[in-house]
């Protein structure tokens, strides 16, 4: 569609030129530069996951499970181990004595230190191991682990089922936003960063939630048995245990702090690049005719390089967590193990209570190095989600009355612009006191130079605008008092820029009408002089195009538009200068197969070439958003005005073509 609003684009490389159905091309602030607030975004997308709460509570029941069954195993391990050592240590002291006996005769003979060790153990002096008992209780440690593992593996099936779901309502979201925002909103932003929030922010939000939900779970509740376990072992060690918790969250929260900014400044430099490589593919071609390769691949290096540095960054300094903690636990470790050492060579515990503390201390580690960890998939989450909560934020367009006006089954057609003023922007008024009418089946022609309005006038029509000022009435009835589906279930649009999907041409043309037969598209086809290329190609009506139209000319696409604007049937016909981009040739085709759609209909037409509208009912020649002179076309040639000025101006133009 044509391109009439002021721009006030801030400066960026030359390339194809940024089309859109209204509004301001400018005004394209980049997300991520308000401050974020991750702890209200986190719990907002926390209460997202409300319709999985029953599946959110079975998953912290396995994962309890799971957790509990685990924390057994080491203590029933080193009861193994105990089982284990107090047989060869009692294979060693003479056989008939009791433990007390034994322990005496070794503080006779000198071996204080065995016998404080001795007198700690349940030894029976003389015996050796009970391999039957080792291996009752190995057997029980299998089984224990065995509980675990698939309760784990319930868990995370039903984890990865609470994901999906999840993201998949919040994709539903997203989409069902689109539909609401006004036509403002996507002119204020460029589609590779919207682009970017719908597909790549979704993603790491659903990435981050598999990678998460659940370790959160088992590594909470992990810590919590764990240190029940210690406690209940060695108050002493857990005491000892427990001095480099402080530190590791203290190192963990420093670290969050500063990867907080970087994973913004990540997506939003994600977001940057995206849209420039989506501009700059789509008009690849414009890149290439006016030799812009170079600025082009100058400015993909540069955004390329900026997301590179911001997510070194994000990812140098939130992966330094997980060894900072690393050396912690180690260093925690090591006091574990030595004090253990003592209280085990003075008989204040066995060998096995402190093998299992010490698994208990590495158990009791790990989750908090995991949690300290996930915080670099959580602050990257939780910034991709705060840029998806921006676009479901974002002011949806003004609703439907609750009670709608009707319109006959079929109106008649008669469009008023009653004193319209309209402006993109407050402070730049761009239509103002505009009144126009267009009776059922006149053809308005609308002419002037860029920055008229004229698209304008169209986007009002259409209520892709709502005017400031004025009304809007079709058939007496002010267009805001009808349901937008309603108002453009009456308007057919033909666009000077094409648009088709990757589809059959059949299902092209039939894309307006629910449940077209083929018949019916064949009837348009025909109708609008697109039936006789059709049938020159191989596979006809089923002949398969991409989006972009492969396989068929310019011309052709635009004849396919106006078949599929014929087959809508539509009371009111807007053609946005529908062959400026076409041969002289196609062009009589086109124009007549927009005759054949105009007839009957009250048609508005977007002119560039005035040989076009001749028999227009009434040309409307538009300036600085008003209307400076209207009439028939021999009026206007008549009294020798602008619209005589742009004529002559143009047909100059060809004389001098020609010669």
């Amino acid at each position: 569609m044509s391109q009439d609003r002021p721009a006030t684009a801030p400066a960026r490389l030359p390339g194809p030129p940024r089309r859109g159905p209204g509004g301001p091309m400018g005004m394209m602030g980049m997300p991520g530069e308000k401050s974020s607030n991750f702890r209200s975004s986190g719990a907002r997308f926390l209460r997202e996951l409300r319709p999985e709460r029953p599946r959110i509570v079975a998953i912290t029941v396995l994962a309890v499970a799971s957790v509990t069954l685990a924390v057994i195993g080491p203590k029933l391990l080193g009861s193994a181990t105990n089982v284990l050592f107090n047989g060869l240590v009692g294979a060693t002291l003479p056989a008939g004595l009791t433990k007390d006996e034994a322990v005496a005769g070794l503080r006779a003979q000198g071996n204080d230190q065995f016998a404080d060790m001795v007198s700690g153990m349940d030894v029976v002096p003389g015996v050796g191991v009970d391999f039957d008992r080792l291996g009752r209780i190995l057997l029980v440690v299998v089984v224990i682990y065995l509980g675990s593992f698939l309760f784990g593996w319930v868990q995370g099936r039903m984890t990865a089922g609470v994901v999906q779901r999840s993201v998949l309502r919040l994709r539903a979201d997203v989409e069902a936003k689109l539909h609401r925002v006004p036509l403002s909103y996507f002119d204020r932003q460029p589609r590779g960063e919207l682009l970017s929030r719908v597909t790549n922010d979704i993603d790491n939000v659903a990435q981050t939630l598999q990678q998460t939900l659940s370790q959160v779970i088992t590594s909470v509740l992990t810590v919590i048995g764990v240190l029940a376990m210690m406690f209940w072992i060695s108050p002493l060690l857990a005491g000892v245990a427990l001095l480099t918790v402080p530190l590791s969250m203290l190192v963990a929260a420093l670290i969050a702090r500063q990867s907080k900014p970087r994973f913004i400044d990540q997506w939003r430099h994600t977001g940057e690049l995206n849209a420039h490589i989506e501009e700059m593919f789509t008009g690849h071609t414009l890149v290439t005719v006016f030799g812009r390769q170079e600025e082009s691949a100058k400015t993909f290096a540069e955004r390329n390089e900026a997301l590179y540095d911001a997510s070194n960054r994000a990812q140098f300094i939130s992966g330094t967590i997980q060894p900072a903690l690393g050396f912690l636990a180690n260093l925690n470790y090591v006091i574990v193990a030595v004090v253990g050492g003592l209280r085990v060579a003075s008989g204040a515990m066995t060998l096995g209570d402190v093998q299992a503390f010490i698994q208990y201390s590495r158990q009791f580690t790990q989750p908090i190095t995991q949690l300290a960890s996930m915080a670099n998939l959580l602050q990257s989450g939780v910034a991709s989600v705060e840029r998806v909560f921006e676009l479901l934020d974002a002011p949806d367009q003004t609703p439907d009355p609750d009670e709608p006006a009707r319109l006959p089954d079929r109106p008649a057609g008669r469009v008023a612009f009653e004193h319209v003023a309209f402006s993109y922007t407050p402070d730049a008024p761009l239509i103002t006191d505009l009144s126009i009418v267009a009776e059922p089946g006149q053809t308005i022609a609308i002419v002037g130079p860029t920055g008229a309005g004229k698209t304008t006038l169209v986007n009002l029509l259409m209520r892709f605008y709502d005017v400031d000022e004025g009304r809007i009435t079709l058939d007496g009835v002010d267009t805001r008092e009808l349901t937008r589906d309603e108002l453009r279930g009456e308007l057919g649009m033909v666009l000077q820029d094409t648009w088709l999907f990757g589809g059959s041409i059949e299902e092209n043309i039939a894309y307006g009408v629910d449940g077209a037969t083929h018949e019916q598209v064949v009837a348009a086809a025909e109708a609008t002089h697109v039936d006789h290329f059709v049938r020159t190609l191989t596979d006809g009506y089923a002949t398969v195009i991409d989006d972009e139209g492969a396989g068929v000319s310019a011309g052709e696409k635009q004849l396919l538009t106006i078949a599929r604007a014929f087959l809508a049937d539509p009371t009111i016909l807007i053609l946005d200068e529908a062959t400026s981009s076409v041969d002289t040739r196609t062009e009589v085709l086109v124009q007549k197969a927009m005759n054949a759609l105009r007839a009957g209909r009250t048609s508005f037409v977007i002119a560039h070439r005035l040989s076009t509208i001749r028999d227009a009912s009434s040309i409307l020649v538009m300036e600085h958003g008003s209307i400076v002179e209207q009439g028939t076309h021999d009026q206007l040639l008549a009294t020798g005005g602008a619209y005589a000025r742009l004529y002559e101006s143009q047909f100059a133009a060809a004389v001098t073509e020609e010669a």
